[in-house]
């Protein structure tokens, strides 16, 4: 057996099921391994960061180790990219970096890196095989240091050791997942109970972390009358069938959030790494987190707890007296409501005559197409705007993107991952122009696998958040605007059913027919460049930006089926 036949059998043990990746020359013996195994699959790709991207969706999605695989030299720093946004994305993932020759390592050789220092900051383990003795038991570490860290572990391999003999039997190892509980401290759930107590009116904020909790979290929503905000990356767990819920906070956020968490006596932070500091007060905050190099890192606290939401959450409860002022909870409710109605009016008039089309339009109606179990990766940009304003969280559905390494490119990828991870689920790439073309040559991975995956191209031929960021410091866009690429066209090319929109009264059919569509599949959507965010809260300074844009529709808000529950919501609030 060679080290990389040994490889393999310890992926196969772990119960791994394909590689995504380039076959390269310093991978050879690891891809021949594979090939005369056959029971791993080679998932090839065109771009070794769409390999790391596709294995973060992938594992994000499944909640299991998933492997992409680079070449020495240049197949490693184009991973480097893909698995920023694994690592930062919590995901478990095993990155398999060949190496140059052995012996060649520190002359300068052809394709020479240094792969044990480049990954050392995207991953939570990184290490050189040098000799074959040191496996299978480093393969082990760096497997289950992926899945305990959530995060990326980087085995280098040179391509000469990959292919020597085995030193030591194989044996048997599983990864063993992560399902210990930390329980908070006594006295800090008491200080969490006092301060509760002592306070008028609380708001709680919520991120990814309340993903077992939300049961918890709306039972001390209950008793407190608290309103309930939530960061991007909590919206799919704690939004759909919310009464407390006021919206999102951050540039992308939209409704009664930052009121809510401004404006109240006491701010509880629950499972949010939430990296915006500006969108929070600064004060009377509290923070429940299972990892405690979180607590403090974006904000001042008065208290902080290392904890899972909810076991924290569970703690507390019994301690606490139930509220009977709910004046705070409804005036929140109120506003978020007001807010929503307001956008409402200002993008829904005679919308289906718009052209270009609206691109809130679009997520609108997607919206209401997708199923409710629909898997939805979201590019980086105007993208997630619209995904985090107009998606609908089901309890069922998933969305995923680039949220904390924001990187463009990325959705496309995700979604090739994603329609592995889950066969059968409806997958659906939310792609902008900028983003989808960086990355064009993964419509061809979706072609040449067949990938059942829809990708809704918002095409406006415009960096739309760049154009953003110019305008609220007061620059006129420049090089924003590159015109608009025939994506369809492109996409046929490749060999994936495509269709082109312009008029908004054929979008709905188009989407249909693309999400019903087999195979791989491109709805080419030409949007409104003009369509622009703002976030909830602006500064003076980025009003007076706004202002030297003025002939540019910038947009505040959010809608879709959100409007539907904050109006339900409304009328929940008890008569006087």
């Amino acid at each position: 057996m060679t080290i990389a036949e040994q490889i393999v059998e310890v992926l196969e043990q772990a119960g791994v099921e394909r590689i995504y990746g380039l076959v390269g020359d310093s991978l050879n013996p690891l891809v021949d391994a594979l090939r005369r195994s056959g029971r791993i699959e080679w998932v090839h790709v065109h771009n070794e960061e769409a390999a790391a991207l596709a294995a973060a969706a992938e594992a994000q999605v499944t909640g299991r180790l998933a492997v992409c695989a680079g070449s020495c030299g240049p197949g490693n720093t184009h991973l480097i990219q893909g698995l920023y946004d694994a690592h930062r994305s919590g995901a478990p993932v095993l990155a398999l970096a060949s190496h140059i020759p052995s012996t060649q390592i520190g002359t300068g050789y052809f394709q020479e890196t240094h792969p044990e220092r480049l990954f050392v900051e995207c991953s939570a383990w990184c290490e050189l095989v040098s000799r074959p003795e040191q496996l299978p038991r480093l393969q082990r570490i760096a497997m289950q240091t992926a899945v305990a860290e959530q995060g990326v572990s980087v085995l280098v391999l040179p391509g000469d050791v990959t292919a020597l003999p085995a030193a030591n039997p194989t044996g048997h190892g599983a990864i063993i997942e992560p399902d210990g509980v930390v329980t908070p401290a006594p006295d800090r759930v008491a200080a969490l109970a006092a301060a509760i107590d002592a306070a008028r009116s609380v708001t709680l904020f919520v991120g990814a972390g309340v993903r077992h909790a939300r049961a918890e979290v709306l039972e001390l929503a209950a008793k407190i009358h608290s309103p309930i905000g939530h960061s991007l990356a909590g919206k799919e767990w704690i939004q759909y069938d919310n009464p407390f819920d006021v919206g999102m906070s951050g540039l992308l956020g939209y409704g009664a959030c930052y009121e809510a968490t401004h404006e109240a006596d006491l701010l509880i932070l629950l499972g949010t790494d939430f990296p915006y500091d500006a969108f929070l007060p600064g004060r009377n905050t509290v923070q429940v987190d299972r990892d405690p190099r979180r607590l403090g890192r974006r904000t001042a606290l008065d208290l902080g707890i290392h904890g899972d939401v909810g076991a924290t959450l569970r703690a507390v409860l019994p301690l606490i007296a139930e509220k009977t002022d709910r004046s705070f909870l409804d005036r929140m409710l109120r506003a978020h409501a007001g807010k929503l109605e307001k956008v409402v009016e200002a993008y829904t008039s005679r919308v289906e005559h718009h052209r270009p089309i609206h691109p809130e339009y679009v997520a609108s109606v997607l919206d209401e197409e997708l199923a409710e179990d629909a898997i939805v990766t979201v590019d980086t940009g105007m993208c997630n705007v619209w995904a985090a304003r107009y998606l609908t969280p089901t309890g069922g559905r998933r969305i995923l993107g680039s949220f904390r390494h924001g990187t463009m490119a990325n959705a496309l990828p995700h979604a090739i991952g994603a329609s592995y991870a889950a066969p059968g689920r409806q997958v659906v790439s939310m792609s902008g122009d900028g983003g989808l073309t960086m990355l064009l040559g993964e419509l061809l991975t979706a072609h040449e696998h067949d990938l059942p995956l829809t990708v809704v191209a918002f095409n406006n031929g415009s960096l739309g958040m760049i154009r953003l960021e110019m305008m609220v410091a007061g620059y006129p866009s420049f090089q924003t605007d590159h015109g608009v690429a025939d994506l369809a066209g492109i996409a046929r090319a490749c060999g994936i059913e495509s269709v082109a929109v312009e008029d908004p009264s054929a979008l709905r059919a188009a989407l249909r027919q693309a999400l019903d569509h087999a195979g791989p599949a491109l709805v080419d959507v030409r949007t409104d460049p003009s369509a622009l965010s703002i976030p909830p809260h602006i500064t003076a300074a980025q009003v007076r930006g706004f202002a030297l844009a003025a002939t540019k529709t910038v947009l505040d808000g959010g809608v879709g089926r959100m409007l539907e529950l904050a109006r339900a919501n409304l009328r929940s609030i008890p008569r006087p």
